[in-house]
């Protein structure tokens, strides 16, 4: 896929962030048509208000949707696909953190619930609204779901969170898998797993060694690149392969030093503050 010109590309969690930035290379590129998903009304309405002011070709259409009900995506996915059409792009983008605590002091609703509904389950509900409808067109696709370098790594204060993104990890692998499988290879799914991303989500989250702080435009450069070559995962920093590598190699007890005291992965999150 050279580009996304003429395509029709769906973003959840499209009004700020790394969200908005997908949106503005997909206006930029000349996309058909902008769908933008997001609980954030004022935010939604601004965002697709500098989109259209950026371009006059480009059609933008908001819906203010609750990712972590599932009937709510339902219901505007099935209006997307009657008032815009069948999404070429998807991107699985939406995503919250709660962090600072150890699991027995969080709260299972509003920490551990919320947590999978939104990284784990919205994606997986997303993705069957519309998949069936991407493989009937018969068009190029592509599927994009950001998980964590968390879904790799445990972390001290953020067992719901690694949690949630081990199983977006699984997921997105599987449907890339079963797609294969089933012949459909016009359409590919790329995961995403960056460390720690400038967005203000992860305000007062620490780097560690070889693992810094990422930018929000060089992360989505690399994702943009790897969704139009289809590639199956996107992992930033690439020093993050490295506990992938030692997992087998070392015990446990070795790896937990390495990991935790040399890299210094299991303070990152001790001072975390986050977005409201």
């Amino acid at each position: 896929m050279k580009n996304v010109e003429g395509k029709i590309v769906l973003i959840t969690g499209a009004a700020m962030g790394m969200g908005k930035l997908y949106a503005e290379r997909a206006v930029a590129e000349g996309a058909l048509a902008v769908v933008l998903w997001d609980i954030n009304r004022a935010a939604l309405a601004e965002t697709a208000d500098q989109l259209r002011q950026a371009d006059g070709t480009t059609e933008v259409h908001t819906y203010l949707v609750d990712v972590s009900d599932r009937h709510a995506i339902e219901a505007n996915a099935a209006l997307v696909l009657e008032q815009v059409g069948t999404p070429d792009i998807l991107i699985n983008n939406a995503g919250v953190v709660r962090g600072n605590k150890y699991f027995w002091e969080t709260d299972n609703a509003a920490d551990t619930e919320f947590t999978i509904r939104i990284n784990t389950l919205a994606p997986m509900f997303i993705t069957r609204a519309f998949l069936p409808a991407m493989i009937e067109s018969g068009r190029e696709g592509r599927l994009v779901n950001v998980a964590s370098s968390a879904g790799f790594v445990g972390n001290p204060r953020m067992a719901a969170y690694a949690a949630s993104k081990w199983g977006a990890i699984g997921f997105s692998d599987s449907v890339r898998l079963e797609l294969d499988q089933a012949g459909l290879k016009q359409l590919k799914v790329t995961t995403v797993c960056p460390y720690y991303v400038k967005t203000g989500m992860f305000e007062g989250a620490k780097s560690g060694l070889l693992v810094p702080l990422l930018e929000p435009d060089h992360v989505v450069d690399e994702v943009w690149k790897a969704m139009r070559k289809g590639t199956p995962f996107v992992v930033l920093p690439k020093t993050v392969l490295v506990n992938e590598a030692i997992k087998g190699l070392l015990p446990t007890g070795l790896r937990d030093l390495f990991v935790g005291k040399v890299i210094g992965i299991h303070k990152s999150m001790d001072e975390f503050k986050g977005r409201d």
